[in-house]
């Protein structure tokens, strides 16, 4: 596993999921069901550090984790989240 903090274009399906991903200038077609990925929801930063009882604070989707190959057969699973208006590659496993 590698740790990245690249911008990457995304395509993605009228739902948002991944389908092609454009790294370092090559091409990735999305082969797997890609799986969300997780994160406390924006609006509860400001009540994050206050106690509101047992459980957990609401989430939201922060991003995709998915299979993508090239067409040279390059495979790699790769971790994308959004950052601002554009996708970031957080981590990459060969």
């Amino acid at each position: 596993m590698s740790l990245v903090h690249e911008f990457v274009e995304l395509s993605t399906s009228d739902d948002g999921r991944p389908l092609r991903l454009v790294w370092r200038s090559r091409r990735f077609r999305v082969t797997d069901m890609p799986t969300t990925l997780v994160g406390p929801c924006d609006w509860w930063a400001p009540v994050a550090r206050h106690d509101i009882s047992t459980g957990r604070p609401p989430l939201q989707i922060a991003g995709w984790r998915f299979q993508a190959s090239a067409d040279d057969g390059e495979t790699h699973v790769f971790d994308v989240r959004r950052h601002d208006d554009r996708w970031q590659l957080v981590r990459v496993f060969d």
